[in-house]
């Protein structure tokens, strides 16, 4: 989440020490093997087997490696994080939405990217229609050393929401399932004001884009703490999208946070410019409840606190959710 959340009591974000970590390189990622690409079973609550724990650390552990030193905006390891997702979803058959996968920010003063893919739906007439999903892949770089450690690594925020995002992609681009067009987004400069989620929103508005919902996922590293559900919602009372996510995955999956709406999460991640620009249901999805992670925007968010296994649910739990809102008849989500 970008620093506007500051107004949250600082003890909250306090961090408790140091984990160092070793560095990782892209050539270490294990590629995705054939196995892994066929069309997953259905298990228990609706949740599909797809996603692990070994595949979500290998994406974080590359994205909230030290070698790239906090992933900020306009630096070289954000440039070497933009790569790695573009070759995500080139092995995977996620096109770029533009010429290129990488676009441009117009409003930030040192060259930074979104990375766009699409995958295009399988109706004649429901591919006109647009989901954008979405995560911001910047971090704030290097900070007031801790220990000797000066690198925020952003593995909960927001590496996590990332390799969902990236998962996701992984899932539709090898199965095909979506009747809707999917745009697969990872922004840059959320860190700085929401800037890449702007610059996208305000170039496809002038595009006449046909977007239905935007799904935004922030910071989804740890299990929410004495919670009935998996998840919760920002703006959940914007709209019924907390309903029809729920009738999809035939679960909890997703509920409400009194904090999230006293803090106005709504506003602070790259779900709200959509909302501004389509006046469309645009919310993000977050498991941080403000009592299970100590270490927001500190030099301790750091991989080795992530719970893969979790994420790993969490993806395999979303993904019959994404496929219910994209391949419904009707546009169900509404204000």
């Amino acid at each position: 989440m970008k620093t506007l959340i500051c107004t949250i009591p600082l003890a909250l974000f306090l961090s408790c020490g140091t984990v160092k970590m070793k560095e990782t390189n892209l050539a270490d990622i294990t590629p995705v093997t054939e196995k892994e690409k066929v069309t997953p079973v259905a298990i228990s609550s609706n949740e599909v087997q797809f996603s692990s724990s070994d595949r979500i650390e290998e994406l974080m552990s590359f994205l909230a490696s030290d070698d790239l030193e906090g992933r900020d905006s306009g630096s070289e390891g954000i440039e070497k994080a933009a790569n790695f997702i573009e070759n995500i979803f080139k092995e995977n058959n996620v096109k770029p939405y533009f010429k290129i996968y990488k676009d441009t920010l117009s409003n930030y003063n040192k060259t930074s990217y979104n990375v766009v893919g699409v995958i295009e739906g399988n109706d004649p007439v429901l591919k006109n229609e647009v989901i954008i999903i979405g995560a911001h892949y910047d971090h704030i770089g290097h900070i007031k050393a801790v220990n000797g450690d000066d690198i925020a690594n952003g593995a909960n925020d927001n590496a996590s929401g990332t390799s969902t995002v990236l998962e996701l992609a992984r899932y539709f681009g090898n199965t095909k399932t979506n009747k809707r067009t999917l745009i697969f987004s990872l922004f840059s400069a959320e860190e700085k004001g929401l800037l890449g989620s702007k610059h996208l929103s305000k170039k496809l508005k002038e595009e006449n884009l046909d977007l239905y919902v935007m799904l935004n996922f922030e910071m989804v590293g740890v299990p929410l703490v004495n919670k009935s559900y998996t998840m919760y919602l920002t703006g959940y009372e914007e709209s019924n999208m907390a309903a029809i996510a729920n009738k999809y995955a035939k679960g909890k999956l997703v509920g409400f946070l009194p904090e999230a709406k006293k803090y106005n999460l709504f506003k602070r991640s790259d779900n709200y410019p959509f909302y501004s620009a389509f006046n469309v249901p645009s919310q993000t999805f977050c498991t941080f409840d403000f009592t299970n992670f100590n270490h927001y925007h500190g030099v301790d968010d750091e991989v080795e606190l992530m719970d893969f296994s979790f994420i790993a649910g969490l993806v395999n739990k979303v993904i019959p959710m994404v496929e219910g809102i994209t391949n419904a008849p009707t546009k169900e989500i509404k204000f």
